[in-house]
Formats: C-alpha cells, sequence, structure tokens
C-alpha cells in the first residue's frame, strides 16, 4: 500500500515535536511500602520531523508500548525511547508519563487509615547529543494566610493549595520522600479521611504555622537545596485563594 507519510514535503520546515498523547495505558511503579504499585496512566509520545517528510507513523509508537508491556518504569524509559527513535528513524524522541500515585496515610489522631492520591509525571527525551529525565508530583497542601491572621480578632482564611515539584537527579529516590518533604512545608496537610478530634487539630495546627504562598515555595526550594541528589529541581505553589477571586501562586528554580 501506498505509505503517504514517507512521500516528500515541499515547504522545507521542521517539525520539533509530532506523535501522540493522552494514551491510556497500565504501567508499574515502584512503592517504598509495598515493593511495587500497578497505576493507570496517561502517555504522550513524541518524535522529531524532518522538513522532508510529510508525516510519522503514529501507529508505530503504540507498537513500541505494547513491546514493554508490564515493563514501563524510570529503568526502561530511555531504553524505549531508543526503540522509539529506531523504529521511526528519528534524531530525538520524547516522552511524557503521568499517572496516580496512593499513599496510605493515618490521621493525626484518631489513626484513621486512608488512601491519599499523588499526581506523579516521569518526562525526558532521548536524542544523539543528549539525554534528559525528570520527576515531579503534585502535593495538595494547606495554606493560612498569614496576614489574614494578624489583623482579625478571630480566625484566619485558608485553603486548599497544590504543589508541584520537578526534579532532576543523580541516584534512584523514593516518591515518598519527596511528596513527606513538601507536606510539611506548608500550614497543613490534606487527608482522605479525618474524624472530629482530627480536624480539631489539623484546624489548630495550620493556624499556628501561617504562610504565604511565597512562604512555601521558599520552604521546599530551602529544603531541597540540602539533597546533594539532585542537581536541578522547579517549585510552584498554587493557593485556591478561599476570600479572593483569584489564586495567589508562586514559583522558583534552582539556577
Amino acid at each position: 500500500m501506498i505509505d503517504i507519510q514517507s512521500q516528500k514535503d515541499h515547504r522545507k520546515i521542521n517539525i520539533q515535536k509530532v506523535g501522540v498523547k493522552g494514551i491510556k495505558y497500565p504501567i508499574i511503579v515502584l512503592d517504598k511500602e509495598a515493593g511495587t504499585q500497578p497505576v493507570n496512566a496517561s502517555i504522550n509520545m513524541y518524535v522529531n520531523l524532518p522538513h522532508s517528510f510529510k508525516g510519522t507513523h503514529m501507529s508505530r509508537f503504540i507498537e513500541v508500548l505494547n513491546e514493554f508491556r508490564g515493563e514501563i518504569n524510570i529503568r526502561t524509559f530511555h531504553t524505549i525511547l531508543e526503540k522509539v527513535r529506531e523504529k521511526l528513524h528519528a534524531e530525538s524522541a520524547h516522552m511524557e508519563i503521568e499517572f496516580p500515585y496512593f499513599i496510605e496515610k493515618t490521621a493525626p489522631v484518631s489513626g484513621a487509615k486512608s488512601l491519599m492520591e499523588y499526581r506523579c509525571l516521569f518526562s525526558g527525551c532521548n536524542a544523539e547529543s543528549q539525554k534528559d529525565f525528570l520527576v515531579g508530583i503534585v502535593v495538595p497542601v494547606t495554606t493560612v494566610c498569614p496576614c489574614s491572621k494578624e489583623i482579625s480578632s478571630m480566625g484566619a482564611h485558608n485553603q486548599r493549595s497544590f504543589v508541584t515539584v520537578k526534579v532532576r537527579f543523580r541516584r534512584f529516590f523514593w516518591l515518598e520522600d519527596l511528596i513527606r518533604l513538601v507536606e510539611t512545608s506548608a500550614s497543613g496537610e490534606v487527608y482522605s479521611l479525618l474524624k472530629r478530634v482530627d480536624e480539631k487539630y489539623v484546624t489548630e495546627h495550620g493556624y499556628e504555622n501561617p504562610m504565604f504562598v511565597e512562604d512555601v515555595v521558599r520552604n521546599v526550594a530551602e529544603r531541597l537545596n540540602g539533597n546533594t541528589n539532585l542537581t536541578w529541581y522547579s517549585v510552584e505553589a498554587e493557593n485556591f485563594e478561599s476570600i479572593h477571586n483569584h489564586n495567589a501562586y508562586a514559583y522558583v528554580e534552582k539556577e
């Protein structure tokens, strides 16, 4: 049959990324407590396309995934990208894997246990001249406004916030450890299950630890600076303000 994608294109425009997005696929990630955890991931895969070719062969991305079924993880990440480059005759290949990760959390007073969801990301590229790989997490926390506490005779406005951390690193590390670092850098933690005694504790603990969004990113960055395993990081925090018609946002990265 005629291969339309391999036909010539005469517009002389290179494409940096072309491929498939939103592939739903089961993968297995390492779990500090249980050993492994099966998760349902959303995967994006791309290659570069020289100006002389009309299109890429989309089905070949899925073929590569099927070859690595049950073996898609940090250790095989660049092997998969090298296979993509080979199969599509590309100079560079890129992959992004997003997935939910669950950790059992214990309520601070009652001891009630529940599963807490965190969003995680593996992202990287593989080319002849370079290889890149980073891990990202999105952690829900709570923040209490220091200004609101200072000027109010009773209470202070507080809200749920999301802290996104991305890191490049030298050696393996546990997702749980990075998540824990973030959770303990804000006014308070978020739980799936709290009893009344827990709600009292969480509310009062947060009130005694007010933080601006700037405080949160600086707290996380300060602690990441002390980790010699990390070669680069970025930290962003977004507060979903409870009394304002906007969100508060801050971002910092290792220079």
